[in-house]
């Protein structure tokens, strides 16, 4: 089924709603110890409006081109370009798990979300890729010293796959989440 211009409408309003809970979360960065847990967070807050998502397009690439568009949303407020690269590879591989299970299997959504949330990843990424130049891009916006020296001690090397398994706890908590807050939804929408 092709996506019509309700579900692009729909794709579009989630992707909004489900952004301003991303960014809610970015808000938090400026606390050092939650720029290493930021993907924990915004997968948490976003699950809800993800959830409601899901119930409402059961499209096959509905979820992808949220995912491309939360990635050029960050890319627009200053993230780099692999925001936008890991917004359509995670949300393209959360559609099809979603879809195995004709996006009416709770285990395969929550799996789904689960690896959707892996996109922020891709915001935090240069931190370890480009160190120096995004510290120094830091600073040279009006980050101090001491900020910037705290986030540093906190993203050694090994602290990427510390990221990345949070993003996936994150996703399964705010799947979680979603489901218990939007119950009645899913009843209607005999999603098991």
């Amino acid at each position: 089924m092709k996506l019509s211009v309700k579900d692009l409408i729909n794709v579009g309003l989630f992707s909004v709603i489900y952004f301003i809970m991303f960014t809610i979360s970015g808000i938090l960065g400026y606390i050092p110890i939650c720029v290493v847990i930021l993907p924990l967070i915004a997968g948490i807050l976003g699950g809800i409006p993800f959830v409601l998502f899901t119930i409402k397009e059961q499209k096959l690439g509905a979820v992808t081109l949220m995912g491309v568009i939360a990635g050029l949303f960050t890319f627009l407020v200053g993230q780099t370009w692999l925001s936008v690269v890991f917004g359509l590879v995670f949300g393209l591989l959360a559609d099809l798990i979603m879809r195995s299970g004709q996006y009416k299997s709770w285990t395969k959504n929550m799996l789904g979300y689960s690896v959707f949330t892996l996109w922020t990843v891709g915001t935090m990424l240069p931190m370890w890729i480009m160190r120096e130049t995004f510290f120094a891009g830091y600073r040279e916006n009006g980050g101090t010293d001491t900020y910037i020296n705290a986030v540093m001690k906190l993203t050694p090397n090994y602290m990427i796959l510390v990221v990345i398994v949070l993003a996936l706890v994150g996703g399964i908590l705010g799947a979680c989440l979603g489901k218990s807050v939007l119950k009645k939804h899913f009843e209607k929408a005999g999603i098991a």
